[in-house]
């Protein structure tokens, strides 16, 4: 099948003009996963079984959704654009989240449960169709892996600028103050699409939505790439599950954590262009295997530490942040490729990303139910005073350089190898 004629490179204005969505989405990521539960749990009295299993339901839902999700963005690709979905779903998500911070006063628990059902499900489901349209979105932008890893990379950059801003509203009582944040934020985005850089011409895709998953789980090297990147985000999971337990624990240092994170995002921001520039040059493969090995090496140094390491931790994120660029920027500049060497772009995307989106969402999950328990073996337990840090240490450190041993291994033995010619090139 003949491909249309590719777009000239995207101007630094119209990348940005994409970007900018990025920014506004970043900033609920912490608060959807982080905040609800302080919120309804302490604020709010509800008891936090009860939080912990209507929150479950809920990303469950959401979950199991997104292949659904990307393969609809897909089917509706000949009258819906990915601009489309994303504006549809951005006044859902504004609406939604607004009403789950700010729950109906006087509500009984079983009020405020069914509340938090209900605006979490549709919060949750409207991200993704946003998310999920916009990365469809972006895979179509470039062409050859310095233009990818720059789209992805400056994405990725101003969705770390957001985490930062989350950071720093992260307290129920600041909850409307967020809410109102991202409505304001989201709209400005929404306008600003509009000098985005609009793509491939689109193909119109399969009447099945089995026809697409099929053609996507049968691209080879789009299952390797899976494997590293499930592999991969396991272990960047993990200790994002256990800092909070090291830094007490090891450290002694509780006090300290707002510093090591927002230290580690905004070098992860300050980086960016490190790696957008170094996958230009070796590809877009071996930058995320640099990558890998960086943050192995920084992790390393965390074994050694002990109480009062308060400085050497500093360093340890600030190195590490530095690497999260690679593990940001890279993976779904690579499926992008993928996807455009397997003849799906313009069709597809939208089921690639379904599916990547789901692993990305059982990552989290894999990270609790591998770390915890693990560490749970070992006899440890938050705040006793027992000697177990050194399996703390391990389980932070030790376990997560494993898995991206492994990640990288599959990577390396995987069919995503060839780099593509840059624009211009015969």
């Amino acid at each position: 099948m003949i491909r249309a004629p590719m777009a000239a490179a995207p101007s630094a204005t119209g990348l940005a003009a994409y970007a900018s969505l990025r920014l506004p989405l970043a900033l609920l990521e912490l608060p959807l996963f982080v905040l609800l539960p302080s919120l309804y749990g302490q604020s709010l009295g509800l008891e936090l079984a009860v939080v912990g299993a209507v929150l479950f339901v809920a990303r469950l839902v959401d979950a199991l959704a997104d292949p659904l999700i990307g393969a609809s963005v897909d089917g509706a690709r000949h009258h819906w654009t990915p601009l489309h979905w994303i504006r549809a779903a951005l006044p859902v998500l504004a609406l939604g989240f607004w009403a789950m911070v700010a729950p109906p006063q006087g509500a009984s628990d079983v009020q405020l449960a069914g509340w938090l059902a209900a605006t979490s499900i549709v919060t949750y489901l409207a991200y993704s169709a946003a998310t999920i349209a916009y990365q469809s979105w972006g895979a179509q932008i470039g062409f050859g892996e310095r233009e990818r890893a720059r789209v992805t990379g400056t994405r990725e950059a101003f969705g770390l600028v957001g985490v930062v801003a989350a950071a720093a509203l992260l307290t129920p009582e600041r909850a409307p103050a967020l809410a109102f944040a991202f409505a304001l934020l989201a709209a400005t985005a929404a306008l600003l699409l509009r000098w985005a850089p609009s793509g491939f011409d689109r193909r119109p895709a399969e009447a099945s939505w089995r026809a697409r998953w099929s053609a996507v789980f049968e691209n080879r090297a789009f299952r390797w790439l899976l494997a590293a990147f499930v592999l991969n985000g396991i272990a960047t999971a993990i200790p994002a599950t256990l800092l909070l337990f090291f830094v007490r624990d090891v450290l002694r240092a509780e006090a300290q954590v707002p510093l090591f994170l927002v230290s580690y995002f905004l070098a992860g921001a300050a980086g960016m262009p490190l790696w957008i520039a170094l996958a230009g040059r070796v590809g877009l493969r071996n930058a995320w295997l640099l990558g890998m090995a960086f943050a192995i090496m920084a992790f390393a140094a965390t074994l050694g530490l002990g109480a009062g390491d308060v400085a050497a931790f500093w360093v340890v994120c600030v190195l590490t942040g530095l690497a999260l660029g690679a593990d940001l920027a890279m993976p779904p500049a690579l499926l992008a490729s993928v996807i455009a060497a397997h003849g799906d772009d313009g069709r597809r995307e939208g089921a690639y990303f379904g599916v990547w989106n789901l692993a990305t969402k059982l990552n989290l999950a894999a990270a609790a139910g591998l770390g915890l328990p693990l560490l749970a073996m070992t006899g440890y337990r938050p705040g006793s005073g027992a000697d177990t840090t050194l399996a703390l240490a391990l389980a932070y450190a030790a376990l997560p350089g494993v898995l991206k041993l492994a990640a990288g291994a599959v990577l390396l033995l995987s069919p995503v190898t060839q780099r593509e010619p840059e624009q211009g090139s015969p």
